[in-house]
């Protein structure tokens, strides 16, 4: 599934309408919610808990699942909680016409539910309940993705802080930086070169460059002669106004590229190109910490070459 960013892992939050699947063996009910439903959701319809599990590993995680609690072969609740391993953030609602208080309060207290309605249901009632639904899984996701970022600085930050123990060369310190970012923000190519007063003095490269040459890449040249970060989310989509495709992006797959200078005062040390296979809507956030953690890679590279 596309993902608005490298670090984006989750369901993309700009959608215009959340989707929700409801679950239900009786048509009549099915087509019911439907029509409740369609002009404000992305709605997708099962018949069975079996099924329902079938469209969701198609098609990956809804914001919501409403499901009807007395169906064949699996009950709601038996179907719920076979969703929350793989879809934590999901919020589950059962419809129910029976008093299955037990079986419900069981539910809810183990995180599966997160409310029930009888039927038959008010219509209004049942509108706001799903809508309430909808913004708590839009909190919890911008929540979970707050928390996957934080992660991923302090996992480039503490490869950086690393170096403070360690004895190595020039060389081998960039490569030990370009291996521990580009497996932490998951990209294909993560290439860094150190740049002297005339020429690239060191380079240390995360994946493979095909033979290709950085510095002739019109990003990279950008970088350097701005000294300010620059992104590419989607390569195809941005065209390429200098003539035909870059030949570094044609030799490694590149789909997405951002390239940080790394800056000690006015001064420029090196710069960081990272690349990535599939496009994406933005690079913002991982531009945010790669500019955090390269000032903190700048002091690193000074401190070896004083």
């Amino acid at each position: 599934m596309s993902t608005i960013s490298p670090l984006n892992m989750v369901l993309d939050l700009t959608r215009c309408k959340p989707r929700l699947l409801v679950v239900d063996d009786e048509p009549d009910n099915l087509a019911l919610l439907y029509r409740t439903f369609r002009r404000d959701y992305q709605v997708i319809k099962a018949e069975s808990g079996r099924q329902a599990l079938e469209v969701l590993q198609d098609g990956g995680e809804v914001a919501v699942i409403i499901s009807d609690q007395r169906m064949p072969e699996m009950t709601g609740t038996e179907f719920l909680s076979k969703t929350v391993p793989d879809f934590p953030d999901t919020v589950r609602i059962i419809l129910t016409g029976f008093t299955d208080v037990e079986d419900l309060v069981q539910a809810i207290n183990n995180g599966q539910v997160y409310r029930y309605i009888t039927k038959p249901w008010e219509p209004d009632t049942l509108r706001n309940l799903v809508q309430q639904a909808a913004q708590t899984y839009e909190v919890l996701k911008q929540s979970h993705h707050a928390l996957y970022v934080a992660e991923r600085q302090a996992q480039l930050m503490d490869r950086v802080a690393q170096l403070a123990t360690m004895d190595l060369s020039l060389d081998d310190t960039l490569q030990f930086i370009a291996d521990g970012w580009g497996q932490t923000l998951l990209a294909s190519l993560c290439a860094i070169e150190v740049l002297g007063d005339n020429d690239v003095t060191s380079t240390a490269v995360f994946g493979d460059l095909q033979g290709q040459s950085l510095g002739d890449n019109p990003l990279v040249q950008r970088a350097m002669e701005t000294r300010t970060m620059q992104a590419l989310p989607d390569v195809a989509a941005a065209g390429q106004p200098d003539g035909p495709l870059d030949s570094l992006y044609e030799a490694t797959a590149t789909q997405a590229h951002l390239v940080i200078p790394v800056m000690y005062r006015d001064r420029l040390l090196a710069v960081v190109s990272l690349h990535w296979q599939q496009s994406y809507k933005t690079l913002e956030d991982v531009g945010q910490i790669i500019t955090i953690v390269s000032a903190q890679l700048a002091q690193a590279l000074m401190a070896i070459r004083s």
